[in-house]
């Protein structure tokens, strides 16, 4: 296995640094709250590609590697970027697998921005879908209903969810989802098997945007800690706070590593990749959770000053994740479908 960026990749992850640190600095992301959607970052990031990117040379895209989609959200997670690129590239994945898409619906529109699409993460349940990413401005999502894999036209059904992330997170109404606006793209166990695959890539592009978060949020922090003093000496060379930033260096390098394996393993090693993607997305969120809580911690009350960016990072590392699942549900996934591979040998 060797997931060390090749030099095409780093080409990729210098490329995407630069244009979200001209159009995702704190002031923009403050900028775009309570909402949390730049639709200026959006079609930027749409005209450079990265929608486009993630579809299959087959369907018209550059046939991007989940790898490589990966490197992508690490720099979108660093810039804290209000814009719903994991969702969008994740939907557009699902729909490109599809061996026949509904009257209407065309991936040029997808790559090219004319239409965002979102992935409702969670299964739907008494006419509604819950909690679904970047639903607050998309056009339409793919939700799954019982057995049968929708896509959902999202006017006039939203109900936009207040959140600590300031997330484009809403709920959406599914009462009437038999009607022209819902298209039917696959039922039965090839609609479970398309959303279970679709939601692990999106667990993975999380979880690498999560590391990237993590990082950032760390570097602030021991910046910080470089310069502020207390009684008469820099902040960082007390032990208390020294080692503390150590641990969380070492959990950031970890957790990249393992959001990393679970992207390449989804093509690589595909047995493994549910268990990967889950495994990846709770220790990220983990890892994302404490690095942000020691680098505002360490900043005393100028970590809850909006002023300071750090805050940026410390609500987003609990609200992006939560979207699907906890940690401790992530853990007990992995542990099920650990269960469930040995049972089957």
């Amino acid at each position: 296995m060797d997931i060390d960026p090749s030099e095409e990749q780093r080409q990729l992850i210098a490329a995407f640094a630069a244009l979200y640190g001209d159009l995702a600095g704190p002031e923009a992301v403050r900028a775009a709250e309570p909402g949390g959607h730049d639709a200026g970052l959006w079609r930027r990031l749409v005209a450079t590609g990265a929608v486009e990117m993630a579809l299959p040379e087959t369907a018209g895209g550059f046939g991007a590697s989940l790898l490589d989609l990966a490197l992508v959200a690490e720099q979108h997670g660093r810039h804290v970027a209000p814009a719903p690129l994991v969702e969008a590239q994740v939907a557009a994945r699902l729909l490109a697998r599809l061996g026949t898409l509904p009257k209407g619906v065309d991936l040029a529109d997808l790559a090219h921005g004319h239409t965002l699409t979102s992935l409702a993460v969670r299964p739907s349940g008494a006419g509604h879908a819950g909690l679904v990413p970047a639903a607050a401005v998309a056009d339409d999502a793919v939700v799954l209903c019982g057995d049968r894999l929708l896509l959902v036209e999202l006017a006039g059904r939203v109900a936009p969810v207040r959140n600590l992330g300031c997330l484009p997170l809403a709920d959406v109404d599914l009462a009437d989802r038999d009607d022209d606006a819902c298209a039917v793209l696959a039922e039965g166990p090839e609609a479970v098997a398309l959303f279970a695959d679709a939601v692990d890539e999106w667990r993975v592009l999380t979880a690498a945007a999560l590391c990237g978060l993590a990082a950032r949020a760390l570097e602030i922090g021991v910046a910080y800690v470089k310069e502020r003093k207390a009684f008469g000496r820099v902040l960082g060379e007390f032990q208390a706070v020294a080692h503390r930033l150590a641990d969380r260096a070492a959990e950031v390098d970890g957790a990249e590593l393992l959001a990393r394996e679970a992207a390449w393993a989804a093509e690589a090693e595909p047995e493994r990749a549910a268990e990967l993607a889950a495994m990846a997305l709770a220790f990220a969120a983990e890892t994302a959770r404490d690095a942000t809580h020691e680098a505002l911690h360490f900043h005393g009350g100028y970590g809850f000053m909006l002023e300071y960016p750090i805050q940026l990072y410390y609500r987003r590392a609990r609200a992006w994740a939560a979207v699907l699942e906890s940690p401790a549900e992530g853990y007990r996934r992995v542990a099920d479908l650990a269960g469930a591979g040995k049972a089957t040998r």
